[in-house]
């Protein structure tokens, strides 16, 4: 499907669900183009991303953290374990919980998916200035913070 504002009707135009629909096709598709060849899809950036910033934690903390549902945490821990990229390991509190820690190696491929979903950002964005980037930003997170309390 081809996305095109120009030509469609001023009801259409006017509606910022449809906008954001449109917006976020268009940024599926740079994420997907950015990580193609990596092996790594979204979650796995995502798990990586929250294991870069905030270290070990549990399985349980890291779907809270990231907003993944515990059966796809579980999937996606598996995967990056495979690669290499984490390490689980028991807590020592509590032998039924599991810690994920990111190894040398999840580092260096959490750098190289930054470095490809940067180029996304810049793909996405490229009509907008830095200034226009940030008040985008803002404006989103404002939309996703009020949505968070409901």
């Amino acid at each position: 499907m081809e996305i095109s504002h120009e030509g469609a009707p001023a009801r259409l135009r006017a509606l910022p669900t449809r906008l954001v629909n449109q917006v976020a096709l268009v940024a599926n598709r740079a994420t997907e183009r950015a990580l193609n060849t990596t092996g790594s899809r979204p979650y796995h950036y995502a798990l990586l991303a929250a294991l870069g910033e905030f270290g070990s934690i549990s399985q349980a903390d890291l779907g809270r953290r990231t907003r993944i549902d515990r059966s796809d945490i579980v999937a996606t821990v598996n995967e990056l374990a495979d690669r290499g990229f984490v390490q689980r390991s028991p807590d020592p509190g509590d032998r039924r919980r599991k810690i994920v820690t990111i190894t040398a190696a999840g580092t260096a491929h959490l750098t190289e998916l930054d470095e490809r979903l940067a180029g996304a950002q810049d793909e996405l964005l490229a009509g907008l200035n830095a200034a226009d980037r940030a008040e985008l930003v803002r404006l989103l997170t404002c939309i996703l913070d009020a949505q968070s309390g409901k």
